[in-house]
């Protein structure tokens, strides 16, 4: 890798991320997979891995249960820290920004798209909540399949998704001897101010 550096941080993701979606998927299982860091009210960190489904300039997009605990603490902060690691690639991205949720067009037309065992799935589950009993979720599986039947499944009102509007994104590549190539964007307007800096 050069120590040039793209004037726009998003176009310079997705052809990395392009990349990372060729590995075939033996060496690769999950390209889009990245790890999600929230904060509570009290600022305890919590990190957990969640799927990028879309990002363009507007930024990154992932989908779930709002009221499940990360989905709670997006909404109470507006805050978020994205972490991609492509270690075939020696590539990491770090992104922070604040959060605004999808538009319902948005969040319907992702839904529907989903398998119908996982649109089941979004309506079973009481995401992040205590389950009294092992099979609690396999009979609020099977009440939910009985009430659809065969019909359309609509996205349930608390299912949707979360877009990171980027203030800060880093670019990190491996190097050897530990003298890694970092490369930091933060937004400045509607422009990226760029800086290197040491590994």
């Amino acid at each position: 890798m050069s120590d040039s550096m793209s004037e726009d941080p998003i176009a310079r993701f997705q052809a990395l991320f392009a990349e990372a979606k060729r590995i075939p998927a033996d060496k690769l299982p999950e390209p889009t997979a990245f790890a999600l860091g929230t904060v509570d009210a009290d600022g305890r960190p919590s990190v957990r891995i969640v799927l990028l489904k879309d990002v363009d300039e507007r930024g990154f997009v992932f989908y779930t249960n709002h009221e499940s605990r990360k989905g709670r603490e997006l909404l109470a902060s507006r805050r978020a820290a994205l972490c991609f690691h492509w270690q075939l690639l020696e590539q990491q991205v770090r992104v922070e920004g604040t959060v605004m949720t999808v538009t319902d067009a948005e969040a319907d037309a992702y839904f529907s798209s989903r398998a119908r065992g996982s649109q089941l799935g979004a309506w079973a589950s009481i995401q992040s909540r205590p389950m009294d009993h092992p099979d609690d979720l396999d009979r609020r599986l099977a009440e939910i399949t009985a009430r659809f039947g065969d019909a359309p499944i609509p996205r349930p009102p608390h299912w949707s998704g979360f877009r990171v509007v980027p203030e800060r994104i880093e670019f990190w590549k491996g190097m050897p001897s530990r003298l890694h190539v970092r490369h930091v964007y933060t937004r400045e307007g509607n422009g990226w101010t760029t800086q290197r800096l040491y590994p």
